[in-house]
C-alpha cells in the first residue's frame, strides 16, 4: 500500500471527503497514536452490489430474526465499539482523531452506522462513509454470533435500494470473502470510483 503520513490539524472533514473522492483513506498504527497515514491499496477491497452472496447458513440464522436493525441511531457508539478491543481484535486502528474527524462527517450527512439491537443493547454493527453514489465501508464489530454480517446484509440492501453503485471494503478478509467481495486493481478501482463521484450524493 501506499502512503504519506500528516498529523491531525492538516486533516479537515472536508480534506477527507476530497480524499474519499480521488481513492485515499486514512488509518493509525494504532488506537493510541494520533497520527494519521493516507492509504491508497494497490488492490482494492470491493463488494459488487449485483453479484452480493448471503451463505446459506446465514440465511438460515437471518429468518429467525434475531436483531432488530437500524441506521443512524448510535453512530458514535457504533464507532466506539468498533475501536474496542475484542477476542479477535485485541488492537484497532480507531484512534481519537478518527473518531472525531468521522463524528464530523456524520453530523454532514456523509458518515453512516447500521446497527443490530437485541432488545435495548447494541450487539453488532458497522459504519461507513457516503460520497457520491459510493459507500466506502469502514469497519464492522459484533458482540453476538452473525451481528455484523447481518449488519452488512443490511446496508447491501439498503444501498441496492437507493441505487449505490460502488461499495468499498478498502481491503479482502476472509470474513468478507465469503460475500462475495472482490480485489480490483487500482486503475480498475479509479474508473469504478470516477463514475460514482459523477452522481450527486445519494440519500443514504
Amino acid at each position: 500500500m501506499k502512503g504519506s503520513r500528516s498529523r491531525q490539524p492538516d486533516i479537515t472533514p472536508d480534506l477527507l471527503l476530497r480524499a474519499y473522492s480521488i481513492g485515499l483513506f486514512p488509518m493509525a498504527d494504532s488506537a493510541d497514536d494520533p497520527e494519521l497515514y493516507w492509504v491508497q491499496p494497490e488492490l482494492r477491497g470491493i463488494i459488487p452490489l449485483d453479484a452480493f452472496h448471503i451463505p446459506r447458513s446465514l440465511s438460515k440464522a437471518m429468518a429467525k430474526a434475531p436483531f432488530s436493525l437500524r441506521t443512524n441511531t448510535a453512530f458514535k457508539r457504533v464507532m466506539e465499539e468498533c475501536a474496542a478491543p475484542a477476542p479477535d481484535r485485541p488492537s484497532t486502528w480507531i484512534n481519537a482523531t478518527i473518531r472525531s474527524l468521522y463524528s464530523e462527517l456524520h453530523r454532514m450527512g456523509h458518515a453512516h452506522s447500521v446497527e443490530a439491537w437485541e432488545g435495548d443493547m447494541l450487539v453488532g454493527g458497522l459504519y461507513g462513509v457516503s460520497l457520491g453514489s459510493a459507500f466506502f465501508g469502514e469497519s464492522m464489530f459484533s458482540r453476538r454470533s452473525n451481528a455484523s454480517k447481518i449488519s452488512l446484509v443490511h446496508l447491501v440492501h439498503h444501498l441496492k435500494d437507493r441505487q449505490f453503485t460502488l461499495l468499498d471494503t478498502q481491503f479482502t478478509t476472509q470474513h468478507l470473502s465469503q460475500f462475495g467481495t472482490i480485489e480490483v486493481p487500482k486503475k480498475d478501482y479509479k474508473r469504478l470510483l470516477a463514475r460514482a463521484m459523477a452522481s450527486p450524493d445519494l440519500e443514504f
